[in-house]
């Protein structure tokens, strides 16, 4: 399999999943700006969509969009318990996260990123994601991740996302309860290596 990815957009999310099921995989940088991958190549001929991240399998074809990835990654290893069984209600609540995660959180940042976004229109963003944070932080309650005891494909999107935070002034510190979670998310083996790997951080 190879994954494609931006350092520490989106794609770290699916990059921590596959690294957390143990898969073997190679990974190619692509630059947002011209669609450009590492290597020279149109990243549009490989994702039309021309972002990150996409997943090249071992047949030929090519996953895009994040939650559809990690679990279809999740599937594979079904002993990791990063998702829940299929049909189950829990499963479903995992995919409830998912597309919170994605519509609320992570597209309520979009704005914060690009640099003509006016500055009424920043505030407004910000202080829409503190109504969606809140009920996220009140989700992690008592809780060692978002779902309960278990790290899942929902904790490596969520720790993907709120990494943002500090890159676009939106302040956690109100919800002491992020410092804690993503010192534990941090904390993993799989999510250190795929951190390093992106060059977030050093060994």
């Amino acid at each position: 399999m190879k994954l494609f990815i931006a350092p520490g957009a989106c794609s770290l999310s699916p990059h921590i999943v596959l690294r957390e099921a143990g898969f073997p995989f190679d990974m190619e940088k692509v630059t947002l700006a011209d669609k450009k991958t590492a290597g020279g190549a149109d990243f549009r001929a490989i994702n039309p969509k021309g972002y990150v991240p996409a997943l090249v399998l071992d047949s030929g074809d090519v996953l895009t969009e994040g939650p559809a990835i990690v679990q279809y990654l999740a599937d594979q290893v079904p002993e990791k318990k990063l998702v829940p069984a299929a049909g189950t209600m829990e499963r479903y609540r995992l995919i409830e996260w998912l597309n919170y995660i994605s519509t609320e959180l992570h597209k309520g940042f979009s704005p914060l990123f690009k640099p003509g976004t006016p500055d009424e229109t920043k505030k407004m963003a910000r202080d829409t994601l503190a109504l969606r944070l809140e009920i996220i932080a009140a989700q992690l309650q008592g809780k060692d991740y978002l779902t309960g005891s278990d790290f899942t494909v929902a904790d490596a999107y969520l720790f993907t996302v709120l990494n943002w935070a500090a890159r676009v002034d939106v302040d956690l510190s109100r919800w002491p309860v992020f410092k804690t979670y993503r010192e534990r998310v941090a904390a993993r083996p799989a999510v250190r290596a795929a951190m390093v790997a992106e060059g977030l951080i050093k060994e």
